[in-house]
């Protein structure tokens, strides 16, 4: 399965492509949102693990809602990874797209639970969940 994340912290950034790469999955990782719509769309992954405050002009908010306005991008899972903990935030992911919000420190079993159960493109398409 190929992973993308979008996480402006090159620690946080590692730690998750660490984990997701040991579990055998092919995983990219950006550092703005205008970078992370643009490899998203140009390399198409089968998930994406977003973090919400990003630098630039593009905040993982927009990344979500450009993301599912693109064709290439609409029925891809995204789960979001980010500080921000109140609900407000939460219903504004969700309400933009996100498939899943996960509030740091995380916990790296449960991220990879939601992970696994992410099922594999087939012919270029999502199967419905």
């Amino acid at each position: 399965m190929r992973i993308l994340v979008i996480e402006d912290s090159d620690a946080i950034r590692q730690m998750i492509e660490t984990l997701v790469s040991a579990r055998g999955h092919e995983v990219e990782g950006v550092s703005t949102g205008t970078k992370g719509v643009d490899v998203a769309i140009s390399r198409t992954p089968d998930a994406i693990l977003l973090d919400l405050m990003l630098p630039g002009s593009i905040d993982g908010f927009e990344v979500c809602r450009r993301l599912r306005e693109a064709d290439a991008t609409g029925a891809i899972p995204i789960i979001i990874i980010s500080a921000l903990d109140d609900d407000e935030s939460k219903q504004r992911a969700l309400g933009a797209g996100a498939t899943a919000y996960y509030t740091k420190p995380f916990s790296p079993t449960a991220l990879i639970k939601e992970i696994e159960t992410i099922p594999v493109r087939e012919s270029g398409k999502h199967r419905a969940r």
